[in-house]
């Protein structure tokens, strides 16, 4: 079916002027199911009553507050007629309403009163009535069921916006009388007996709401119906109380109150603090259309506490009851606010504003109203009376009006440049044809295509003529393209502007620009991730990271999120209190300090999302007049379950966030979380959060080693138990996931205007996430480059404004994502900033200057934009209307017209005609301007004169203007006597208009002063005669009084030859730009007075004998500019003065740069000098000394120098005679001046004592000398460098340097390269302590330098020393050894003076035997001896040189310490092993040489633990004991090797083998046995013997 709108249901006269056959059959088809359903309605009405017989009926006359089941039935009529609601129908049926209420639950007006006290306490109050509600609602079911009428419950599904349905109480037989406009009450919401918020205090709120709610709408109060007469016919029933019912009510009654006494309590004791909340609409107002003369209520539900004040406002002005009595009716029941309008005209039509506002904050919402009329004039009680009947002629639109609006605008905004902090404000008149009165349009702002709300930050105001938006404080987050959307019905018009917003001034010199748009993701009760955008200006260094701060809403103390910076655009934060409102800022930081906060975001509550989906959900969902009771008992004791979807939804370098869904089970006892963590491939679980389990199923993990991998699992808790771990997720590696964009490619520019150029370029590839783009502009050649835009832009197009014509620019682009912004792409090629050449836009007002029987003179304007280049003329084209039926277009002229002022011949006299003008330049025609008016050609009659026309200004300054018109074309019956101007403010009404002279004008033109700074002006001219003043002229543009930037004017000059110029500079031109001078703003045609010269910027206006013919006003305008204009008037005041200075350039005197001065040269002379501007050849000078003249001698040497206009004296001393004062004459043809300079007293000793001085100091630079002293430095290697700068030095020079009177004695001869000599002092210590001396000295003399290192100066010196090793100390580094694990430093070199200590934990180290310290050579170490688990954390090593502590950190714990830990117990053990394994401690030789037959005994000790097993090798073979050989092995450490005779059989390699169980080891000696020469020769002469 289709739907009807409310004006065509009950308006009958309004249908039938434009109602077609399917409308009228759908009309009927409405009709009949508007009366099956209120038949509907009334059958289950009745069922309704007989289901809860167990009451009785209350009084339904009057609409009676004694039974809170009227609610019920109301709400149940309200769900069971929501389909004829949003048709409008008529969805109550009266009577059947009137003869069949019934009452559930009756209480009297007492208990009500005392009910409505439940809006600040009292919860109980509701489970009381709930099984009242249900029986109701149960017995309500049947008689549903018993009518065979399927309706869906709506009691279960909740719309999620308040549903917009009209309630109207009015008889079935009666569809076609007339209405007032009803508007919904308010919605209602689910109760639930066991409660369904969280806390006490929300309940109790609810509770009262509900109170309040149902009385408003069981009185009707705030309920705008007509009074539909009644049938003398229809009954009303009256039925009494049973006694019965009396007693139960009054039994409940002192059970409610006992309860509310007991709430009271309870609640004195709570901390006040947890129930302030800021104000909240729980149902906002909505708008409305009604027609004129009818009432109109706006309502509005606020809920907050302490209890907000609600203030209404019309179009931003509060709205004033008193002022307008009767008119306006404010009223506040238990929170439901509401303003009613009266008898509702035009002027009603507005923007409406409820603001409520308490301690904690303040909040607005808005709603429209337009009231309607009909076209023509028409009996106002016809519009109530049920039907009117118009003629189909009408012609009455959706709108009332005509069927399509014509929307120009003028005075347009332009780009507009601001700063942070400023406020801005753009602007625009809006022309609407045809003007409708008291018809207002539609007003909207858009920024980037987004519609604008008004706001703190913004604000919009509308005057009826002009549409203005104001940014109070701008932000770089308000920079975008804005657009002005006016909107008639279905037809709207658009302008746009760029604005831009530079950062504001960094409060640290090289600071980073402010991050920008804060916003607030993913919130839930401790947990909210915040996402920003990066600057575009970093302040010349990279950006390191971002801090991110918190304030809770209320307070003004912010708290940082973050320790260290962090660089993705995203960042969570956690421990956040739950049901708390929190803002948060971002702050940027490089290395030269902190940007300024950004721009806070929008306010975020941490809420669980399902409270706030709820909280949402539930002020917009209907009444359905059901409770729903859960029977599920509470599931105390239940250890939760796992959660459930555990997964990483984002992972950085920084942080890994965790997200997951709470357990199925899990009681009604609130649950909370542990995190869980391990290192991917073990089990080893950690837990992250030790000390408070989290309540949100979000947290983000933080101190994870970059590049490693990660399992994670969650468990839940609550005070039953901890449950079991959720599945574990899969391993996730610690590192961004998303990459820094590469730079764009394919940088295009091309010319646009004046002062901008369109920049294209490509999107770079694999670009993911990407936030936009930031452009920078560099003149070609400078090497600085500016940001084209401060807010990051979509899409691949960009107009950079603001450039400077002329110049030649170069652009570059880079990206931007969360994890950064990418390098920059390739330069552009540079482009030259100018205009790009295009048609004209059209010429606008278009007038009739005079009109005859066949002809008609017409003017217009010129148009705004011409193109780039100058208009080269017009073309005038005209149309027959008749009837009003324009005809076909007609060309009035072939060849261009150049003056805007033509005549049209040849047209039909009485004839109604339309005209338009098209420019034309260059580039061709331009689109002709709109038709004009209908304009009749007829003969003028009038006596007084037609309108001026040509209407321009220039010269616009802060203050005033000057104004030119052209004489009116028809001059009436006697000639022009003059002009008279009116000036109006923009904005003002026509009677505003006030005229600027008193007398009439006789010149045709006028500057008009007095004008207020920033104020836009509009300006007409009238012409006077003898009969009378004649039409104004069409206004002018409108004109802002200001002087803008860079403003020039004409200068008047003489120059040296007496020689009078106009001259008058532009740096704004264009190529096709001219200087155009005029007298008395006509253009000058006589050159027999003044010669013009023009060179680039520069135009030179010369007067050749400047006298009486030549007063007035000469003025320059520069053609192709925007208005670039100055002038200069010249009167005989004027004319003298220049005349004067003229003659004085003519004879002039000798100009001086600077008067006589004394200075004191190296040698200790002193020079007197002067300097001319210029001196010509015949120049000469005069010395006087005290009123005697002196000449050039042996004392004084004179000097002029005629090229440099420089006047000198020197004299070689000073003497006490030389005192007093001194005079220099110069003469240059007839020009003289002088100059005297005194020198007595105390002036004239300082200047002898300098002299001499400067004296002694240039014999001391004769020889050998020291440009700088002594001074000292630390160098790199934090060795101290005696240095000082010398000077005069040849190879004879020698250098000494002392110590303490002691020659140091150096090892090189100083080669004094670059003028320095040095001395190496290696680390430096207190040693070194005393006083240095340098010497220099060659035959042409002798010069010291000294230095004392004792003291304070030895103290900050060694404090240098202290600082550079300090910072050479390399990174804290761990290293195991048998005793423990030794965290140990490097330093170039270690002195006593610098400090040591060592921090755990932040905890000072108390050094024991088991931990201490100390210095090896350069490693600074802390040994710790058996470490165990208590030794793990953080180490910090702090270097104090006096001044700073500087810092070195490790951390030993985790996998560091494991590891350490681990390799400490395997070098102990190793350290066990070589300690006690078997070994020769010695007393074995290498080698013995022993006689054959001697005896040989050799011994030694070994040693081992357990006791070494020892046994003996011969050649490498096993070795045991003989009667030959005796082997002994004694007390477990002796061993004795023992021969009683050697002989040569006995020679070899001896090995001792001892052996344990933790090693074995060899000692070998060799054994050589020799015979005696007799012995042998003997042996040989036996031998031969035996032979």
């Amino acid at each position: 079916m289709m739907s009807l709108p409310f004006y065509q249901r009950h308006h009958d006269h309004y249908d039938r002027a434009y109602r077609h056959k399917a409308l009228q059959s759908t009309v009927s088809q409405y009709q009949k199911e508007t009366k099956s359903k209120s038949a509907v309605y009334a059958q289950g009405s009745t069922a309704y009553a007989r289901g809860s017989a167990a009451y009785r009926h209350a009084s339904a006359a009057d609409f009676s507050l004694e039974s809170s089941a009227a609610y019920s039935r109301g709400s149940s009529a309200y769900d069971l007629e929501s389909a004829a609601y949003s048709y409008g129908s008529t969805a109550y049926d009266h009577s059947a309403a009137q003869s069949k209420r019934s009452a559930a639950y009756s209480l009297d007006s007492e208990a009500l009163s005392k009910s409505s006290a439940a809006y600040s306490h009292g919860s109980e109050s509701i489970n009381k009535l709930a099984a009242a509600y249900r029986l109701g609602s149960e017995a309500y079911s049947l008689g549903l069921k018993d009518s065979n009428l399927m309706i869906e419950d709506q009691s279960y599904k909740m719309s999620p916006k308040a549903k917009r349905a009209k309630q109207n109480l009015i008889s079935e037989d009666k569809e076609n009388e007339a209405i007032d406009y009803s508007v919904p009450i308010f919605t209602g919401r689910e109760v639930s007996v066991s409660g369904i918020t969280d806390t006490e205090e929300e309940r109790i709120k609810e509770s009262a709401a509900y109170v309040a709610r149902r009385n408003l709408f069981a009185t009707g109060e705030g309920v705008s119906v007509s009074k539909v007469a009644k049938s003398s016919s229809e009954e009303e029933r009256h039925e009494k109380k049973s006694r019965k019912v009396a007693i139960r009510e009054s039994a409940e009654r002192v059970a409610l109150k006992k309860t509310l006494e007991d709430t009271q309590a309870f609640h004195k004791k709570l901390n006040q603090d947890k129930l302030l909340h800021p104000p909240e609409f729980i149902i906002k107002p909505r708008s409305h259309t009604v027609w004129e003369k009818q009432n109109v209520k706006f309502h509005c539900t606020v809920a907050g506490w302490p209890e907000p004040r609600v203030t209404w406002y019309k179009n931003n002005v509060p709205i004033d009851v008193q002022t307008h009595p009767g008119k306006y009716t404010i009223e506040n029941r238990y929170g439901l606010h509401s303003l009613e309008i009266s008898t509702c005209d035009f002027d009603d039509t507005a923007q409406y504003r409820a603001s409520a506002m308490n301690v904690k904050g303040e909040i607005s919402a808005y709603a429209s109203l337009v009231v309607k009329r009909y076209k023509g004039d028409l009996d106002a009680s016809l519009l109530h009376a049920g039907t009117v009947s118009m003629p189909l002629s009408l012609g009455v639109t959706p709108h009332g009006y005509a069927s399509r609006f014509e929307i120009s605008f003028v005075d347009k905004f332009d780009v507009a440049f601001g700063r942070e902090g400023e406020t801005m404000s753009l602007g625009c008149t809006v022309v609407i044809s045809p003007d409708i009165k008291r018809f207002k349009p539609d007003i909207e702002w858009y920024r980037n295509g987004v519609l604008i709300t008004p706001s703190k930050w913004v604000q919009m105001h509308w005057t009826g003529e002009r549409a203005s938006l104001t940014l109070t404080h701008a932000n770089k987050e308000d920079e975008g393209l804005y657009t002005l959307r006016v909107v008639m019905g279905e037809y709207y018009e658009e302008y746009s502007g760029y604005v831009f917003v530079r950062d504001a001034d960094a409060e640290i010199p090289g600071a980073p620009g402010a991050p920008l748009d804060v916003q607030c993701l993913d919130a839930n009760k401790d947990y909210v991730i915040v996402s920003w955008k990066q600057p575009a200006v970093d302040g010349g260094n990279p950006i390191l990271g971002y801090f991110i701060d918190r304030c809770e809403v209320g307070t003004t103390h912010w708290t940082q999120c973050n320790e260290t910076p962090v660089k993705f655009a995203r960042f969570p934060v956690t421990g956040l209190i739950e049901g708390r409102s929190y803002i948060f800022r971002v702050r940027a930081v490089n290395k030269a300090g902190i940007s300024l906060p950004s721009r806070v975001s929008e306010p975020v509550a941490a809420l669980d999302p399902a409270d706030r989906a709820r909280l949402r959900s539930h002020p917009s969902a209907p009444w359905t007049g059901q409770i729903i009771v859960t029977e599920e008992e509470p599931a105390e004791g239940v250890v939760p379950g796992p959660p459930t979807d555990l997964q990483v939804i984002e992972a950085t370098k920084n942080y890994v966030v965790l997200s997951w869904k709470p357990p199925g089970q899990r009681g009604h006892e609130g649950i909370m979380y542990f995190v869980e963590k391990c290192v991917a491939g073990t089990e080893e679980w950690q837990r992250v959060n030790t000390e408070i389990p989290v309540k949100s199923p979000r947290f983000a993990v933080f101190d994870l080693a970059e590049g490693k991998s990660y399992c994670f699992r969650v468990r839940c808790c609550n005070s039953a138990g901890i449950g079991e771990p959720s599945e574990a997720t899969e391993a996730t590696v610690v590192d961004d996931k998303l990459d820094i964009p590469k730079p764009p490619g394919r940088i295009m520019p091309t010319r646009n205007t004046d002062t901008s150029v369109v920049v294209t370029w490509t999107e770079p590839p694999d670009a993911k996430e990407l936030v936009g783009y930031y452009i920078e502009s560099s003149v070609v050649g400078s090497g600085r480059w500016e940001p084209c835009n401060n807010n990051p832009v979509k899409g691949t197009r960009f107009i950079c404004h603001g450039l400077t014509n002329g110049e030649k620019y170069i652009f570059r682009v880079r990206a931007v994502n969360a994890a950064g912004l990418s390098e920059f792409s390739q330069d552009s090629e540079p482009i030259e900033v100018q205009a790009a050449i295009a048609a004209p836009s059209p010429p606008y007002d278009i007038t009739v200057l005079e009109s005859v029987r066949d002809s008609m003179v017409l003017g217009w304007k010129q148009p705004k934009v011409t193109g780039g280049t100058e208009i080269t003329g017009y073309y005038v084209n005209y149309r027959e209307v008749i009837g009003g039926v324009p005809g076909k277009w007609m060309e009035a002229n072939i060849k261009a017209i150049s003056e805007r002022a033509y005549r049209i011949q040849n047209l039909k006299e009485n004839m109604v005609y339309q005209f338009q003008v098209a420019a034309a330049n260059l580039a061709g025609v331009g689109t002709p301007s709109l038709p004009s008016q209908p304009f009749k050609c007829e003969e003028w009659t009038i006596a007084v004169p037609g309108p001026p026309h040509d209407v321009t200004y220039t010269e616009v300054r802060k203050d005033s203007l000057v104004l030119l018109w052209k004489e009116p074309v028809y001059t009436g019956r006697s000639p022009i006597a003059g002009y008279y101007i009116d000036m109006k403010e923009t904005e003002a009404k026509e009677e505003h208009w006030r005229s600027v002279n008193e007398k009439p004008l006789q010149k045709k033109f006028l500057k008009i002063g007095g004008l207020t700074e920033g104020v836009s002006y509009v300006f007409r001219v009238r012409a006077t005669n003898q009969a009378g003043v004649g039409k104004p002229s069409n206004t002018t543009d409108p004109v802002v009084a200001e002087t803008r930037p860079g403003t020039k004017e004409v200068v008047v000059n003489v120059d040296d030859n007496g020689v009078i110029s106009l001259n008058f500079e532009c740096d704004q031109m264009s190529p096709n730009s001219k200087f155009v001078w005029s007298k008395n703003y006509e253009p000058i045609e006589d050159d027999s007075r003044l010669d013009i010269d023009t060179k680039g910027g520069r135009s030179k206006a010369t007067f050749k004998d400047l006298g009486e013919d030549d007063l007035g006003i000469y003025s320059c305008v520069v053609t192709d500019t925007d208005g670039v204009s100055s002038s200069y008037t010249i009167d005989e005041e004027e004319m003298k003065r220049l005349l004067a200075l003229s003659h004085e350039h003519k004879f002039p005197t000798v100009p001086l740069v600077s008067e006589l001065a004394v200075e004191i040269l190296e040698k200790g002379e002193v020079r007197f000098w002067l300097q001319a501007e210029k001196l010509s050849g015949n120049a000469k000078a005069n010395f006087v000394f005290n009123d005697k003249e002196i000449f050039n001698g042996e004392k004084y040497k004179m000097k002029v120098d005629q090229k440099t206009g420089l006047v000198e004296m020197i004299m070689d001393k000073l003497e006490d005679k030389d005192e007093g004062t001194y005079t220099f004459q110069l003469q240059d043809g007839k020009a003289t001046n002088q100059s005297s300079l005194v020198l007595i007293g105390d002036v004239f000793k300082k200047l002898k004592d300098e002299a001499e001085f400067q004296r002694k100091e240039w014999h001391r630079k004769q020889g050998p000398h020291f440009v700088d002293k002594l001074g000292w430095e630390v160098t790199d290697d934090c060795n101290v460098m005696l240095k000082c700068k010398v000077a005069n030095i040849k190879k004879e020079t020698h250098i000494v340097w002392y110590k303490d009177d002691r020659e140091i004695m150096v090892d090189e001869e100083h080669d004094f390269k670059d003028g320095v000599c040095t001395l190496l002092i290696s680390e430096f210590s207190k040693k070194d302590t005393g006083t240095y001396e340098v010497i220099l000295k060659d035959d042409r003399g002798k010069d010291t330098s000294e230095l004392k290192l004792t003291d304070t100066a030895f103290a900050d010196l060694m404090n240098e020393v202290c600082r550079r090793i300090a910072l050479s100390a390399t990174d804290l580094k761990i290293q195991s050894t048998a005793e423990g694990i030794r965290l140990y430093s490097f330093v170039t070199y270690y002195v006593e003076d610098l400090r040591v200590g060592w921090v755990h934990n932040d905890t000072q180290i108390r050094f024991t035997d088991r931990v201490k310290t100390g210095v090896t050579g350069e490693q600074i170490w802390l040994q710790i001896n058996e470490p165990t688990p208590q030794d793990k954390g953080k180490y910090t090593m702090e270097l104090f040189d006096g001044k700073t502590a500087h810092k070195k950190m490790v951390d030993l714990s985790g996998q560091a310490f494991d590891e350490a830990f681990a390799e400490f117990q395997r070098l102990k053990q190793a350290a066990i092993a070589e300690k006690n394994r078997a070994r020769v401690l010695g007393g074995l030789p290498d080698v013995v040489t022993i006689q054959e037959g001697k005896a040989l005994n050799l011994s030694c000790t070994v040693w081992g633990d357990p006791t070494p097993e020892v046994s003996w090798l011969k050649n490498e073979k096993s070795f045991v004991s003989d009667a030959n050989c005796i082997l002994k092995f004694e007390s477990g450490k002796n061993v004795n090797f023992t021969i009683s005779a050697v002989s040569t059989l006995d020679s070899g390699k001896y090995s001792l083998v001892v052996k344990n169980k933790y090693g074995t080891e060899t000692s070998d000696v060799t054994v050589s046995v020799f015979i005696p020469e007799e012995e042998q020769e003997n042996k040989k002469e036996d031998k031969k013997k035996k032979a």
